[in-house]
């Protein structure tokens, strides 16, 4: 059955029609987006929810979201997504952090211009058929210092055209390399520093517990005296009553704010006062961004829903087209061996470390990650998958840890997990062979090569004859027909293990006349997605 997605608000039919192209059945429903009730009534229905900023979607919207997958919204701003809720659901959410970048930069740069020579006012005094020329003295951008916070996607293109205006450029970032910045032109600077040079000062950071009230009362009083503020970022960066006292008391010289702590914001301590310019979130508001940015949409969630290719990801590691292909067996490897020591474990587990070696451990080790820890996870709840199960190992306490390493064996690539409990540690590795297929390598240090099926029975006993022969035997007695049997042990006549791929599920009786027997310590039927 193909995949259904929902647009619930207004989008590019060219964007619609690339879903419905790619094979995705589509409902272009917009007025959803401001009827929650009703959202919450159909979204039940769908794979895949596209959205901008109108649709809220809500801890209540997404608990009715039952085969829901992805959450995509054609922009960069996910503040309209409860995006812990939707991990807590499995739920992935993307964003197009690229196509309004341009877009965004440019307004900013325009919005600098506007304060810069006072235009909406001089604009609006000129329409009334006033002619004061001599009231809007402005400033040029030549030669001046522009202050970039966040010198990221946007950030960047701002520094880029800041240079073309022969402006000075000084950037704070703290994952700004020196090397980047030399490539770029600017100079790295602590927010202090920033805050004193600056003529101008732009922003260009998401909104986090870090950069909230970035530019605070204390920091904003630091700056230096006729500074201009440009906001086109995030609401809640400014401190804005700070800023609107500043402006008052002739400290600062104007501001160009584009977004709001509340919005709508229909009143803000900066409305009304001279040489402050105000628009709408108008930032990825032009015709080249919303098409790009809707297009994009479609064409990731159609990867996604189509190959399980990730891209732009907020709350799972990406993972590109080419590499869900390569990578395809060994996400799935990586979720058996979690599923098999998930099975394997009753009591709670403190710690998982992962190890990747030779060619894996140059894959994308975040995604193999999330298998390998949803894999486990999932015998504590079916539901969970791989966006899901990292929040759900961190509500635990569970720590997780990853080691990478050359080639160090007979396999060109393993990955080998350990689980920590108060009582015990538990490891089992395992590869894919050449024909694609994930097998089980090697179980408590045991060596073995081992075939994953369906339904499954693990052992443990000592190494001593007659093992195969009541194996064999008890299975037969309960009509189990055996498809794989493979067989370990550390030395002669030490510890062994067996593992059997079976045709169906062990009956109960199998189970117990094994125990009756008295020469297993361990017996479990295990079960895998082998789909």
């Amino acid at each position: 059955m193909a995949p259904k997605v929902l647009v619930s608000d207004k989008l590019s039919e060219t964007a619609v029609q690339i879903f419905r192209d790619r094979g995705i059945e589509v409902d272009f429903r917009p007025e959803l987006g401001k009827d929650k009730e009703k959202l919450a009534e159909v979204i039940g229905d769908y794979d895949g929810l596209a959205i901008r900023s109108a649709t809220k979607v809500t801890e209540k919207i997404l608990a009715n979201a039952h085969k829901l997958k992805v959450i995509a919204r054609a922009g960069i701003g996910t503040d309209n997504i409860d995006k812990e809720a939707a991990s807590k659901k499995g739920v992935i959410v993307m964003n197009t952090p690229f196509g309004n970048m341009i877009t965004t930069a440019e307004h900013a740069i325009a919005m600098m211009f506007a304060v810069a020579r006072q235009l909406p006012e001089a604009s609006v005094s000129t329409h009334a058929g006033k002619w004061e020329k001599n009231a809007f003295m402005g400033v040029e951008l030549f030669n001046k210092t522009l202050g970039v916070i966040g010198a990221g996607n946007i950030g960047g293109i701002v520094c880029d055209r800041a240079r073309g205006l022969k402006m000075k450029v000084i950037a704070y970032d703290p994952f700004l390399g020196q090397e980047k910045a030399d490539k770029m032109g600017v100079e790295k600077v602590e927010l202090e520093e920033l805050l004193k040079r600056s003529d101008f000062i732009t922003l260009h950071v998401p909104l986090t517990d870090q950069t909230r009230n970035i530019l605070s009362r204390e920091n904003l009083e630091k700056t230096k005296k006729g500074v201009r503020i440009i906001n086109c970022a995030r609401g809640g960066l400014v401190d804005e009553q700070a800023l609107a006292d500043l402006l008052k008391s002739g400290h600062v010289a104007g501001a160009g704010f584009d977004v709001f702590t509340e919005e709508p914001a229909v009143e803000n301590p900066l409305f009304g006062l001279p040489n402050v310019v105000c628009t709408p979130h108008l930032g990825a508001a032009t015709t080249e961004a919303q098409e790009n940015v809707a297009l994009q949409v479609a064409e990731q969630m159609s990867d996604y829903l189509l190959t399980g290719a990730v891209t732009n990801a907020l709350n799972m590691p990406s993972v590109t087209a080419e590499e869900a292909k390569v990578m395809g067996p060994w996400i799935k490897l990586a979720d058996h061996l979690g599923n098999f020591i998930g099975q394997m474990t009753d009591e709670p587990i403190k710690a998982i470390n992962i190890l990747y070696d030779g060619v894996v451990s140059e894959m994308n080790l975040g995604a193999l990650t999330s298998a390998a820890v949803a894999g486990i996870m999932k015998s504590v709840n079916p539901e969970v998958n791989m966006v899901s199960a990292p929040v759900v190992a961190k509500e635990r306490g569970v720590k997780i840890s990853t080691t990478k390493q050359d080639k160090s064996g007979a396999f060109e690539g393993y990955i080998k997990i350990t689980v920590v409990t108060d009582k015990r540690e538990r490891s089992i590795g395992g590869t894919v062979f050449s024909d694609g297929k994930p097998r089980f390598i090697q179980i408590k240090g045991i060596n073995i090569d081992a075939e994953i099926g369906r339904y499954m029975l693990y052992t443990t006993n000592e190494d001593v004859p007659g093992i195969i022969g009541t194996l064999g035997q008890t299975m037969g007695d309960h009509g189990v027909n055996i498809a794989n049997f493979t067989l370990g042990r550390a030395d002669a006549g030490g510890e062994a293990i067996a593992l059997l791929y079976v045709d169906a599920p062990v009956p109960a009786e199998a189970i117990k006349a094994l125990h009756a027997t008295g020469k297993f310590q361990q017996i479990r039927e295990l079960r895998f997605d082998v789909n």
